[in-house]
């Protein structure tokens, strides 16, 4: 298996502004001259953390998975992220993995975050997604879902291997609950031998709330590849296959795991 280059973006988000918030990334995306082949925006990228779903949400044939569908076929890349979407009259806090051809995988958030009140506006989901690409396993996560390491535990397969290689979480986690957010990002990274990436907003959102970003890549050891905080910054990294097949062979930790099923 090779190698997998992905990149990373750090921004500032135009409050409850869709169009705003495409037309940026499409910059931004632009701006890119690195090869890359993973494209990752925070959490809620095209409006921010709104509790106004009635107001901003957008099915799934609506400008922000069409800009998606459109920005990852001229790029030919994969782009992930979440989005406000309206489904059978509910609404989800939605992140796609949006591949060039158009395809998509879904993962609605898990964990609603009930201290800000998305639980009465969002529905949870109760799948898990794990993307494949070029032979990487990547299960995806959306902020507060960090706080609960059941849901993102890798498991051995029948077969020998791991259930997924690499975990990312997108976010909108405020500034002044960063010590967790750095923590745990190191601890699923290490709990579950993968390289672990984290991808948070920076700035002030429309409720006045600051966000230090601390958007960070970790390896399979909790050693912190790249972390950046309160600057806007995109960054591209290439994870190595070769570390961490070489971290699992020599700590093969994983098959000592409890084994147990989720309900």
């Amino acid at each position: 298996m090779s190698d997998l280059t992905v990149t990373l973006i750090q921004t500032q988000l135009h409050w409850e502004d869709i169009d705003a918030n495409l037309a940026m990334f499409d910059q931004k995306i632009d701006s890119i001259k690195e090869r890359t082949e993973v494209i990752i925006l925070p959490e809620m990228f095209s409006t921010g953390f709104s509790m106004k779903p009635e107001k901003l949400a957008q099915t799934m044939d609506g400008s922000a998975v069409q800009w998606m569908k459109k920005k990852a076929k001229e790029k030919n890349v994969i782009i992930t992220g979440s989005l406000i979407i309206e489904e059978g009259g509910q609404y989800f806090n939605r992140l796609l993995w949006m591949l060039p051809n158009g395809q998509y995988g879904i993962y609605d958030k898990r964990h609603r975050f009930g201290f800000a009140g998305e639980d009465n506006h969002y529905a949870a989901g109760d799948k898990r997604l794990i993307a494949q690409v070029k032979g990487w396993k990547i299960c995806l996560n959306v902020c507060y879902d960090l706080r609960f390491p059941v849901w993102a535990r890798n498991t051995m397969q029948d077969n020998g291997e791991p259930a997924y290689d690499v975990l990312v979480n997108v976010a909108n986690w405020p500034e002044r609950r960063s010590t967790p957010w750095r923590a745990l990002l190191q601890a699923r990274a290490i709990e579950n031998q993968v390289y672990m990436i984290g991808v948070n907003r920076v700035g002030n959102d429309g409720n006045d709330i600051y966000h230090s970003g601390d958007s960070s890549i970790i390896d399979p050891v909790g050693e912190i590849v790249y972390h950046k905080s309160h600057d806007e910054d995109i960054f591209t990294y290439t994870l190595s296959r070769a570390h961490l097949t070489e971290l699992r062979g020599k700590f093969p930790f994983l098959k000592d795991a409890d084994k147990f099923m989720i309900l």
